[in-house]
């Protein structure tokens, strides 16, 4: 017999096509990832842009517009707006830092003024303490001298008792001294008013509120320029409606000394919304014959207008 020839064996030299093949694929996922993850990031971008937006909106920083945040079909923001939003952020992040550190330097001083007023109007105001008909209290816009119901109104009534007026009178002697402003914020219950001289809580808290800037400018010499007023109803209570007590509390005339703090918060907004106005006003036309400097050119939006 004849013995078989041995064939020698074929060497495959294309199995690196297996393993690149594998790691193509490995790589195609691996893009394929990133590529998800950036759409993702592009979307919490455009959200954020919005919530800005809206939000200084509603500060009155930026005026309200139609105009809106360029988004994509995708919901994602474009790349020039993406690094736009993020040196917003960073402004603003230097913002609070140098607003914090400002405020760090002055929050003292202003505190140690407000602690020694507060002192003087407790001394002043000692007898009515004593009987509960008034209460000092601190809170974030300033110090606040609640005059209640009980001693400086009658039920239902927005004239002021007559045992009442020198009480007031010792309150403006001690705030003429100093360069405060003052809000009068008038307040009732929760139990619904319907007379003939007012027909809800909103009318009686005004006119409450209007009595004591009346006197304390009529009788007392105090600056108009330096009074505001409101009238708050039953909406900003200091304690529960559930009973007669906690009402009585409510039923109040609050006489809030302001921060200066709180003042120079007020004087930017007013100074925004004026150079807004200046901005939106049309420019009267030149007389020697050459076009305004904005002539031609067009208005380019940003965040909120």
């Amino acid at each position: 017999m004849s013995r078989k020839k041995k064939h020698p064996e074929h060497v495959n030299h294309e199995r690196w096509l297996i393993s690149y093949a594998d790691f193509i694929t490995l790589l195609f996922a691996f893009f394929v990832v990133l590529y998800s993850s950036s759409q993702v990031d592009h979307r919490k971008v455009g959200k954020l842009a919005l919530a800005i937006q809206v939000a200084f909106q509603e500060l009155g920083v930026f005026p309200a517009s139609g105009t809106a945040v360029p988004l994509q079909a995708d919901g994602s923001v474009p790349p020039n707006t993406v690094q736009m939003l993020e040196n917003i952020q960073h402004t603003a992040s230097i913002g609070r830092i140098v607003s914090s550190a400002a405020g760090a330097l002055g929050g003292s001083e202003e505190n140690g003024g407000i602690a020694e007023l507060q002192k003087e109007l407790e001394k002043a105001l000692a007898p009515e303490i004593f009987h509960k008909d008034v209460a000092l209290r601190r809170e974030p816009d300033g110090l606040v001298i609640s005059l209640r119901e009980v001693g400086f109104f009658p039920s239902g009534s927005a004239e002021l008792r007559l045992h009442a007026i020198p009480a007031l009178r010792r309150i403006t002697e001690v705030l003429l001294e100093r360069p405060y402003e003052i809000r009068i914020e008038g307040h009732t219950d929760n139990v619904r008013i319907h007379t003939a001289q007012f027909a809800s809580n909103w009318e009686l808290s005004a006119a409450r509120a209007i009595e004591v800037v009346r006197m304390m400018i009529s009788e007392m010499g105090y600056a108009p320029q330096r009074l505001s007023v409101g009238g708050y109803g039953e909406f900003h209570p200091v304690a529960p409606n559930t009973t007669e007590e906690e009402r009585a509390l409510n039923r109040r005339v609050d006489v809030v000394i302001l921060r200066r703090s709180i003042l120079a918060a007020a004087h930017v907004v007013d100074v925004a919304k004026e150079a807004r106005e200046s901005r939106s006003s049309p420019e009267p036309p030149r007389t020697d014959g050459k076009p305004s400097p904005a002539h031609g050119m067009s208005k380019v939006s940003g965040l909120g207008g």
